[in-house]
């Protein structure tokens, strides 16, 4: 409490549907913050993860509740940080939320980009999940689940496209490159060395090849491979030029301090990515070898990026991570998973581990996807009612599995799973904006909570207009 601040549990949210999911994620983070036992756990969490590690990082001005509100508010309102150093200095509901507003006349409290950006940084994806689970438990509570309960389960995945351009071997070199240059650059602003004052053209002949091969490589017409090669031939002759002049600063520059260290190592990193991608760009092109899979890459800055192919006529192809779900009655997520280059029937051992520490399971649905005989019987051992088509052709006893009334009726049910997908879409897990796997998994992680947050303060305030029309149906009669 502080004089002139307005309290956080008298914020006023706003019941209407129509103003979109902010109120309800307010909704909810208010009811956590008045109710002392979901309080006390959501505040434990951030102050062993931020306080007890982080003494000396991040800018001092913000406490634990207002960086938990504002990444929860990034991530339901799917905004950039820009936005939300505008919400969170001019939105008065937000402000009164995170208990900076004031009152008549006084000064308001202005929190700053920098701020912000690194404070809310300061979450990792293992503090994210176990605020996941709080918020799951939270939701069960307020959707009335009784203790024993068991849930009915969902479970599918989908590609959270990370933030790259489509890649090919010869713009990647063209990246690898430009970044070369660039750190070549920084070096020369504190440091005099010879043989490097026309920098700039560097830079500018070796963006005009990589063009000249994308038009040529883009372009039909007769003789187009001559064109192509030749157009190749020239690109690889200047970086292959380029990469020899870096071998040569690198071996006779000596940096004066760690910054400068720091930057040498970069530029190392940049100059074998070049070494790989001249050598790709030549058997590919100039050899006319097919590049196996596992030698490529498709990001030198996300290198975590996977080139996934799910089979659907549109996208064909995303580049990102795939993301697995486990969705309950009430549509809240219980379990998320971003995998590392696993197909879905290979994740299922892990995932019941996992569910079944913490919940009762009366059913769970899958699609064909996570589809193995050895999943199939390790579920069928723990859950009363799997529902797990079969990838192919099924046995006689399998299909007349299939047919039976209650799994037709739970696979058609299945399909809600994906309209929770598309709203996590909406809260952000359509594309990662941050940079690094790090930030790639706690991203998905927040947008995560935020879905589960604005769906259980949907319900409160569903709840509460309830309480408000029986009262008025009262008095009217």
């Amino acid at each position: 409490m502080t004089i002139g601040k307005r309290p956080i549990e008298e914020t006023i949210i706003p019941i209407s549907k129509r103003n979109g999911p902010l109120p309800a994620l307010c909704a909810a983070l208010k009811e956590i913050f008045v109710n002392p036992e979901w309080n006390e756990k959501v505040f434990k969490i951030l102050d062993q993860a931020i306080l007890s590690e982080n003494n000396n990082t991040g800018r001092p001005g913000m406490n634990l509740w207002q960086i938990f509100v504002l990444a929860q508010v990034r991530l339901c309102q799917n905004i950039s940080y820009d936005d939300l150093y505008y919400t969170a200095n001019t939105d008065k509901l937000i402000r009164q939320l995170m208990g900076v507003e004031s009152d008549f006349g006084l000064e308001n409290e202005n929190i700053g980009y920098q701020r912000i950006k690194d404070n809310v940084g300061l979450l990792t994806d293992k503090t994210v999940k176990e605020l996941n689970a709080v918020i799951v438990n939270f939701g069960h509570e307020v959707f009335k689940k009784k203790g024993t309960q068991a849930l009915r389960l969902k479970t599918d995945s989908f590609v959270v496209e990370s933030n790259v351009h489509f890649p090919t071997d010869y713009n990647l070199l063209w990246d690898a490159s430009r970044k070369a240059v660039d750190m070549v650059s920084k070096l020369l602003k504190k440091n005099d060395f010879p043989g490097w004052r026309k920098i700039s053209d560097w830079h500018r002949e070796l963006k005009n090849l990589v063009r000249s091969l994308g038009r040529a490589s883009g372009s039909g017409g007769k003789e187009k491979e001559k064109r192509v090669k030749g157009a190749t031939r020239k690109y690889l002759a200047k970086a292959k030029a380029l990469l020899h002049k870096l071998e040569l600063f690198s071996t006779a520059f000596q940096p004066e301090n760690i910054r400068g260290s720091v930057i040498m190592l970069e530029l190392s990193g940049f100059m074998q990515l070049m070494k790989k991608q001249i050598d790709l760009v030549d058997r590919r092109i100039l050899k006319g070898e097919t590049i196996p899979h596992a030698e490529k890459i498709f990001s030198i800055f996300e290198n975590y990026t996977e080139w996934i192919a799910k089979g659907k006529k549109r996208p064909s192809v995303e580049l990102g991570k795939k993301v697995g779900i486990t969705t309950d009655q009430f549509h809240l997520i219980v379990d998320y998973q971003v995998m590392e280059h696993q197909a879905d029937s290979q994740v299922v051992p892990e995932l019941v581990e996992r569910i079944l520490q913490g919940f009762t399971v009366d059913s769970w649905s899958f699609d064909k996807g996570y589809w193995h005989k050895e999943n199939k019987e390790l579920l069928a051992e723990k859950i009363n009612t799997v529902i797990l088509p079969k990838k192919g052709k099924c046995t006689k006893q399998e299909a007349e599995e299939e047919k039976t009334t209650l799994f037709r009726k739970l696979r058609h049910k299945h399909s809600a799973v994906e309209s929770n997908i598309n709203e996590l879409e909406h809260r952000g897990l359509d594309r990662c904006p941050d940079r690094g796997y790090d930030h790639f998994t706690r991203y998905t992680g927040l947008a995560v909570c935020a879905y589960n947050l604005r769906k259980i303060g949907a319900e409160c305030l569903a709840q509460k207009m309830k309480r408000q029309e029986a009262r008025f149906s009262k008095k009217a009669a």
